[in-house]
């Protein structure tokens, strides 16, 4: 099978929607399909290009077996509403203009959060006369209201929600990473036969547990700590001042956490942190995929967190199968929903309410202070894991794409069928 996959998020960017898609595409590769990714050249989250690469018109790459089709956007910070409006709305239209310079695929593959990459893929998919899929990551515009305190009602965001609603028709299939986004989407009139459900995993053979870096760990003042760690994208969804105010309470306690990421709130978290005073919390940056098993090497727990706003209730944050791949206990504070079903099915973690930092504080003392109780939780995420693996996730967008494929000659078949019965 021939792939296009449009997505403004790839290898190296150290973010989970790179990685996930990466993983597949490289899979995918593997067993002999053709795969092209038309994606930005890197610079998540910061808003600059890597080094190495330059902001240039179009460049290919070979990744992994993967064709990578780099082209020339505008680049904004993860951060603010103009700029990176700007920057998403710029990759459409070259990712859409450079797509048109690429062998015709079987099938297109689109991702979101945000409309513009779908936008790009659906009108290509349209123009060449072949089967697109919308992969959804999160209900777009809703998650992005929760965190920005967007009005609902407003002119904008029904604008936004008309151009959702109508990728969705425009698409032969929908992926949906949760069951929750599929009861979303029927209840707006997506049918529920186009819909597949394409659980997110983890990259078994990067993340699996070792041997802690013992020099790493003296680097950072992590020697004899009780490290808690947060390892991901540091976004406004996440809330992570509730983590900041739970340092707090836990300063005189050997309690550190330890940030690992970059993101739209690492800057204010950074200042709410200096200006507590508190040394219990190290902010060490972006690190690349090949240095974060290093990280999670020195992290003893791993936390979870998401504001307390519903539409978070049907998310299924991609950090859960990383740490349950390394084999670490989880400390999930997120709306009751899929994600802390997973946790609790897998008893692999303590669930707290959140945007509630003495709470945070309690479930980490509670993980400092039982040694049993954290090893019975990591032995338990660890057997968890491979019921979340990349290669799961890759075989299961694969029949999506299949049933994509299929989709027109059924609809043909149906056709003919319903004018013989005309004609009879």
């Amino acid at each position: 099978m021939r792939i296009l996959f449009f997505t403004d998020h790839y290898y190296p960017e150290p973010s989970a929607p790179a990685a996930h898609v990466h993983d597949r595409c490289r899979i995918w590769a593997s067993q002999g399909h053709e795969v092209t990714v038309i994606t930005n050249h890197p610079n998540f989250p910061i808003g600059e290009v890597y080094e190495g690469y330059r902001n240039v018109l179009r460049k290919i790459e070979e990744i992994d077996g993967v064709r990578v089709v780099r082209v020339k956007t505008y680049m904004a910070e993860n951060k603010g509403t103009v700029k990176r409006t700007l920057d998403y709305f710029s990759y459409a239209v070259s990712a859409l203009v450079q797509a048109f310079r690429e062998k015709k695929p079987d099938v297109v593959i689109s991702t979101s959060p945000h409309l513009f990459v779908p936008l790009a893929g659906v009108n290509y998919a349209r123009l060449r006369r072949i089967p697109h899929v919308l992969e959804v990551r999160d209900i777009w515009p809703a998650s992005i209201a929760a965190v920005a305190g967007w009005n609902r009602q407003g002119r904008v965001y029904r604008m936004l929600e008309k151009l959702e609603l109508s990728l969705y028709r425009r698409s032969a299939r929908v992926n949906v990473m949760t069951h929750s986004f599929v009861e979303d989407l029927t209840s707006r009139g997506v049918p529920a036969d186009k819909i597949s459900v394409v659980i997110n995993g983890a990259d078994l053979s990067t993340y699996s547990p070792g041997p802690r870096n013992e020099a790493l760990a003296d680097s950072l003042g992590l020697t004899g700590k009780f490290v808690v760690g947060y390892l991901g994208t540091v976004g406004g969804a996440h809330g992570l001042e509730t983590a900041i105010e739970a340092a707090a309470m836990l300063r005189e306690e050997n309690v550190v956490l330890l940030i690992v990421g970059a993101g739209a709130a690492k800057d204010d978290l950074e200042a709410l942190a200096a200006e507590k005073g508190l040394t219990n919390i190290i902010f060490t940056g972006r690190k690349t995929k090949d240095e974060m098993p290093d990280y999670w090497s020195v992290v003893d727990t791993a936390l979870i967190h998401l504001r307390n706003d519903p539409v978070f209730e049907s998310v299924i944050p991609s950090k859960i199968f990383e740490t349950m791949a390394m084999g670490r206990p989880i400390l999930y504070g997120a709306p009751a929903g899929e994600g802390s079903r997973i946790v609790e099915d897998a008893e692999a973690g303590l669930i707290f309410a959140p945007e509630a930092p003495a709470a945070m504080a309690d479930a980490i003392r509670r993980l400092k202070t039982e040694p049993d109780l954290r090893k019975r939780l990591a032995e338990n995420a660890h057997a968890a894991a491979p019921r979340y693996s990349r290669e799961r996730q890759a075989e299961d967008t694969l029949k999506s794409l299949q049933l994509a494929l299929n989709r027109p000659v059924q609809a043909a078949r149906r056709a003919a069928d319903n004018q013989k019965q005309v004609t009879k």
